[in-house]
């Protein structure tokens, strides 16, 4: 399992060609081999690939705005080449779908044509989770709908998300087990009277299980990410996160 960094922890320097060089510069700097690109400012892909390569950072997936992946898929897939990354990623079911059974299925049926023209390009539609998938329709949860009746999609399980709705990472690693990719490692934690996320083994996940989970699920990237950090510095978040992790690797 290789680990990379979300750059949406750092997105308030990556909104410019420059900041974003100083960005990868510095997530290098820290021990970071691989990003997800997500919530950059208006970069060309093309510079976005130059820049990542010129400080040995692969790209392994995005979050896509889920309108062009499914109105212009040809064209995602074409930057997503450009960038050598594998997967394209989905943030949320957007909002325009009901959180129902019936916006579940609508969404799976609009976004079928483009996981097929993705699958035949030899990458794959990630779909990334919050908490609201984890409420029941009827019979199944969300998340379930969309493990059963839309085999062409991964899932980019995020660790604090799926505690946050009352759900065991570990047990959701092994429900997904061989959907499972490309992970979200981000913990959970209690202070000043509110819950938090905070950088990976800092927090109350049970990180002994969740490792070793991801391995068994068939994890092959692991992305660090923290979307808030309270005022402190987000690099310094990042880097905790990795001593931590490789530690415990």
């Amino acid at each position: 399992m290789r680990i990379g960094a979300q750059l949406y922890t750092v997105r308030a320097f990556t909104q410019t060609d420059q900041d974003l060089n100083e960005t990868i510069k510095k997530l290098a700097t820290i021990g970071y081999d691989y990003v997800q690109v997500s919530g950059i400012g208006p970069i060309s892909v093309q510079t976005v690939a130059d820049i990542c390569d010129d400080h040995d950072i692969r790209i392994i997936i995005t979050h896509t705005d889920p309108s062009r992946i499914k109105d212009d898929t040809e064209a995602v897939i074409e930057e997503h080449d450009l960038m050598e990354a594998d997967y394209i990623g989905i943030g949320a079911m957007p909002s325009n779908y009901e959180r129902t059974r019936e916006g579940v299925q609508r969404f799976i049926t609009d976004f079928t044509p483009a996981a097929e023209k993705i699958a035949a390009s030899g990458m794959k539609l990630m779909y990334h989770n919050h908490n609201f998938e984890f409420e029941k329709y009827y019979d199944k949860r969300m998340i379930e709908y969309l493990r059963d009746e839309f085999p062409l999609i991964g899932f980019t399980l995020d660790t604090y998300w799926v505690q946050a709705a009352g759900a065991d990472p570990t047990e959701w690693l092994t429900r997904l087990s061989g959907r499972v990719d490309v992970v979200h490692l981000k913990d959970m934690t209690y202070k000043q009277g509110e819950v938090r996320m905070s950088e990976v083994m800092e927090g109350n996940l049970n990180w002994r299980l969740i490792i070793p989970a991801c391995k068994m699920a068939g994890v092959k990237y692991a992305m660090v990410e923290q979307d808030e950090c309270y005022g402190e510095d987000p690099f310094e978040c990042l880097s905790t996160s990795l001593e931590n992790i490789k530690e415990m690797l």
